[in-house]
Order: structure tokens, then sequence, then C-alpha cells
């Protein structure tokens, strides 16, 4: 058992400040108590009691190709299976790629994200190669798969099969986007997702050239497409039109926003207000490693302020900060996220910094401040 007292703690899903012990027992936060402690005490004196943060999207292969293609197009360095980072992927020993993978998921969990969702390009032998490289990393991977032929098979029955032998090696399937997957494929996919009980998502209006074509092509936006498919998660959506909000509100599918891969790639802003008007359920992740390093605090403090500033008018940080914690233990259906009991002790220890925990969180955290990390009621470090 593991107690954790002094600090001040986030409690729950609306992060209500408590002075209280957090008391951890089998992977689980078992209760809070003002007086009870038990089994290894970590004092937080000065801290801020956390839940870990959840990066909901990346893609991780790409940490290989760190600020190459800078200033190119987007098409160019992203759109399979020529793009740049397609080619140094396909150009690198794996053993490469497996170090900078290892690099990146280390990095995270020095920077408080215990648990990432891949978009895993290179079929089985992708997933392979991340399963290398997390070996004795205590890091939560939810690998979403993929698979070269769901791009230009014209055999529905085989993709189906595909689909399946995928699922068996990963925790669900990550499509490029409707510019390599047509609809009756992408279908497919998510009926074999739901039959399996796995995730599918796919990337969606990333830039409004993109939502242009679908019209053209289909008749309908991409954000369209993919609801009408049954996707219930969604990458991107920076440029939504018509009544792509809405819909996607009323559809109750959750949407994982990249605010500095958007900008890095001029294309554009998030609509991150609108959305939560919309009710929709926002997630923060960092995309492509070649953009951004994996670091869900960076990625907090430019959405917060780039929001705001676009917006003209006040976003609460506590939004923000639940997009990196609530929003996706909800989308993703982990026990994680908040602080209570029941959940999985996903919990970091943060030096605060100024008198308002959240802002100082997103705001000023470095990997220095965080002085524990604590994953499936585990002590990853304690310093």
């Amino acid at each position: 058992m593991i107690t954790i007292k002094n600090a001040k703690v986030l409690y729950g899903e609306d992060m209500e400040v408590l002075k209280t012990n957090i008391i951890i027992e089998d992977q689980e936060i078992v209760e809070l108590s003002e007086n009870h402690v038990q089994g290894r005490i970590v004092d937080g004196q000065n801290c801020i009691a956390s839940p870990t943060l959840i990066n909901s999207h990346i893609h991780i292969g790409d940490s290989v190709a760190r600020d190459v293609g800078d200033g190119e197009p987007i098409d160019k360095i992203v759109k399979p299976p020529k793009g740049i980072k397609h080619r140094i992927l396909e150009e690198t020993e794996p053993s490469e790629i497996v170090n900078a993978m290892r690099s990146s998921m280390e990095f995270m969990l020095q920077t408080g994200t215990t648990t990432f969702v891949d978009f895993r390009e290179g079929g089985f032998k992708g997933i392979d190669l991340l399963e290398t490289a997390s070996e004795d990393i205590p890091i939560r991977k939810i690998v979403l798969g993929r698979h070269e032929s769901f791009q230009n098979s014209i055999d529905l029955s085989e993709i189906k099969k595909t689909a399946e032998e995928i699922l068996e090696h990963c925790n669900g399937i990550g499509l490029s986007g409707f510019g390599e997957i047509k609809d009756e494929i992408a279908s497919i996919i998510v009926n074999v997702c739901n039959d399996n009980g796995k995730i599918s998502a796919i990337h969606v209006a990333e830039y409004l050239a993109l939502q242009e074509q679908s019209l053209n092509l289909n008749g309908n936006t991409e954000v369209q497409r993919a609801l009408n498919a049954g996707f219930k998660l969604l990458i991107h959506m920076t440029a939504p039109i018509k009544d792509d909000m809405k819909l996607v509100g009323e559809s109750g599918a959750s949407v994982v926003s990249c605010p500095r891969s958007n900008g890095a790639l001029s294309a554009g802003i998030p609509y991150l207000k609108d959305m939560m008007d919309n009710g929709i359920n926002v997630l923060l992740g960092t995309d492509n490693v070649m953009f951004n390093s994996p670091n869900m605090f960076s990625e907090m403090e430019y959405a917060l302020k780039v929001t705001r500033g676009y917006y003209k008018t006040y976003i609460a940080p506590l939004d923000i900060f639940k997009m990196a914690t609530v929003s996706p233990a909800k989308a993703l259906g982990l026990k994680l996220g908040s602080i209570k009991e029941g959940n999985i002790a996903d919990i970091m220890l943060i030096k605060g910094l100024t008198g308002d925990p959240i802002l100082s969180m997103i705001n000023r955290t470095e990997k220095t401040n965080i002085k524990t990390l604590i994953k499936d009621g585990d002590i990853v470090f304690d310093r």
C-alpha cells in the first residue's frame, strides 16, 4: 500500500482542491482520508496531487524524423504512402525506429504522461516494433493499427479478415483519412472494431482543401462521412464546415484536437470553444513527433492561450486540463483521468509554483517540477 499525504489533491472530475491523504492498494485509489495512513508514505508537501496526463493522438514512429520537412505542404509531408515521413520510415533501420520511440516514451513519462494513443503505421510489423520499443517502459499504450491493404483493396471480405487479424494484436484501428479510404471500407472497419469491442478512429477535416475535395467527390464533408460510417473518435476537425459541429455534438463522438501540430502545418486554429459549446467531448494530442515534442503540458498551454487569443474571450484552464485527463478517459473507457475512489492510481505530484493549481501546471510545469510519478499504483520515480 501507498499513502500520499500533505499534498493539495485535485479530487474528482471537477478537480476540487482538498487537503487529504490518498490511499493506494492493488493499482487502485481505495480511499481518501484526512487521517488514515497506511503502507509506504509519499510526502506531497508543497505539491499538487494530480491525475497524470493522457496523450490522445501521437504518431510515435515519426520520432525518427524530428523537424524534417518544415515548410513543405502538409500533403507532401504526411500523406500516405509517399509522404516525406513514410519514405523516412521505409528507409530507416528498425533498430533506429525502436530507439527513437523509446526516447519519446521515456520523455512522456518524465513530463507526466502515462497513457498515449498511437496511430500505428506499418501493419503487423509496425505493431511489433512498438511492442519491442515499449519493453520495460512503464507506460500505457493504446495501439491503433492499420494495414496498407485498407487503401487499395477491392476485396471487401479480405478487408474484414485483415481487420480482424490486426485487432488480435492491438486496441483498435486508426485510419489516415477519406483521401485514402473508401466509405464502404471505413464502414467495414468500424463494424469489425465494434464487434470486437475495439476502438475505431479516423483523421477528418484537418484542413479546408480536404473538406472541399470530399464535397466534390462524395457530396458530404469528411466529418459527415465519418459519422455515417459510425466512427466515435475523430482526429483534428480543424476545418469544420456546414453542420459538422452540430452533427458531431449530437452523435456523441469525441474529437481529438492537436493545436500545436495544426499550427506547425499552417492548418489553422482548432475551434475548441465552438466544440465545447456544441457539447463535444474534446481531447488533446501532440500528433506527429516530427513537429512537436510529445509534451502534454506544452499542448495544454498552447491550446489555452491560442484559443483565448482566437476567440478574444476567457477560456477556463480547467476546461483545457480536462482535455488531457477526464475527457480522454471517458472517450477511451478508462478508469483514469481523475483522483477518486475506484479509479486506477495514475497520479503525479507536481511542485506548486503559484496559488492556482491548474494554471500553475499548465503555464509553468517543467519535467524537473514533477516530484513523483505513479502509474497503476506503482512508483515510476520519486525524486
